[in-house]
């Protein structure tokens, strides 16, 4: 079990979706059950599998959760990047959350392979 206060990883993850809130919350209303809908459920997905896995008992667990969050930070950046096609996001907004997204996926690398090895050790 992990202290989630100690995961900066998780805290991350929780910026990046009030982040997505505010950014959709920009979209026109007909985007209600589309984009805005599908971007504010995938970044809360990512800020919510992060600590399932985190209160597992086993690394292999909690690096599946990862998997999941992994994931779904790239379903994120599919819809930002449609989003931004669509002229619903602008070039600078999207770089900012694309930045972000980056690093949330390299921390996430990066505690997958920590956990991988800690799991593989014993």
């Amino acid at each position: 079990m992990n202290n989630l206060n100690e995961l900066k990883i998780w805290k991350k993850a929780i910026e990046l979706a009030v982040l997505v809130y505010k950014t959709t919350s920009r979209f026109p209303s007909e985007e209600k059950f589309g984009l805005t809908s599908q971007s504010r459920r995938v970044a809360v997905s990512i800020s919510s599998n992060i600590p399932e896995g985190a209160g597992r008992i086993s690394p292999k667990e909690f690096n599946y959760f990862l998997g999941i969050a992994n994931g779904s930070s790239y379903e994120l950046q599919t819809q930002l990047v449609i989003a931004n096609k669509l002229e619903l996001v602008t070039d600078e907004d999207l770089k900012i959350l694309l930045l972000q997204i980056d690093e949330l996926q390299k921390m996430n690398y990066g505690l997958q392979k920590m956990l991988i090895k800690k799991s593989s050790i014993k």
